[in-house]
């Protein structure tokens, strides 16, 4: 088993926020703490600089891990290169990776940054990206599930993190139209016993999680809208949204669908992408 958590840090102050909350989820969690900086190349005049730079960026971000959760393992790491393939790497090794949306280099308007984006999309294990400092607690959870392998492996991440905060969770099913407006009037009898039947099903889903769980508050709600928009709702009381990497309407070949993407863009909580560590990316 896996038993670090891995942050990565670069002295922002969403990678301060992102050390802050794997601090406190390793020691909910009984992990160590690992925080990685990967130092870019910089001109050689300024390798002295670098250096110190480097190592005053770790020190940092060790002394507020230890100040949050002083009984947690604190460890730190140095690694030189490119900063996604680096933090990517990383990852095969670690429980989860933690980041900040945004680094030094991101632009202030940006709620993700492009490597917050490219990790989530390719990194091995869970993902959490974290936006700043959790201003309220509200001891929920929520999943986004539609019954796909990847959706799976997020529910289990889901009751995994409910567990270790006694927190309960809130399983989101949501379900589109698939046809344009013009037409879908026309069908409306059709379309309505249609998702009758996808709300059934995705209640029958959800009991054998709950059987297998029953130390956990499990609630599920079905909803006919789009389903970064239904993310994005639950997410106002949530203290975690997990999704999958991609789901039921995702192409093998896309490592990060369009739901778990849009839910990094818009949702303002700590975001959990997971997917199934036997998946392979590229």
């Amino acid at each position: 088993m896996t038993e670090h958590i891995m942050v990565g840090v670069d002295g922002s102050a969403p990678a301060t926020a992102a050390v802050e909350w794997a601090a406190a989820d390793a020691r909910r969690r009984g992990r160590s703490l690992r925080l990685v900086h990967v130092c870019e190349r910089w001109p050689p005049s300024l390798g002295e600089a670098q250096s110190r730079y480097c190592a005053d960026v770790l020190e940092a971000a060790a002394e507020r891990a230890r100040e949050v959760t002083p009984d947690v393992e604190v460890t730190t790491e140095s690694r030189s290169g490119n900063v996604v393939e680096q933090l990517i790497t990383g990852s095969a090794s670690a429980d989860s990776a933690v980041l900040g949306s945004r680094g030094r280099g991101g632009f202030a308007g940006m709620l993700l940054g492009s490597v917050g984006a490219a990790v989530a999309g390719h990194a091995t294990g869970p993902v959490v990206i974290v936006r700043g400092p959790a201003e309220d607690r509200y001891g929920r959870i929520v999943v986004g599930y539609d019954g796909s392998e990847c959706s799976q492996a997020a529910m289990e991440y889901a009751i995994e993190q409910a567990r270790a905060r006694q927190a309960h969770v809130r399983v989101v099913y949501a379900w589109q139209v698939p046809m344009s407006a013009p037409y879908a009037s026309a069908y409306s009898k059709v379309l309505e016993s249609t998702f009758e039947q996808q709300q059934r099903t995705a209640r029958e889903a959800v009991i054998p999680w709950r059987d297998k769980n029953p130390d956990i508050e499990l609630t599920d709600e079905q909803v006919s809208e789009h389903p970064v928009s239904a993310l994005m709702n639950a997410s106002a009381s949530a203290d975690l949204v997990v999704v999958g990497s991609r789901g039921m309407g995702g192409f093998a070949s896309a490592v990060l669908g369009s739901v778990s993407r849009g839910v990094l863009h818009h949702v303002t909580c700590p975001v959990a992408v997971v997917r199934p560590r036997g998946e392979r990316t590229s």
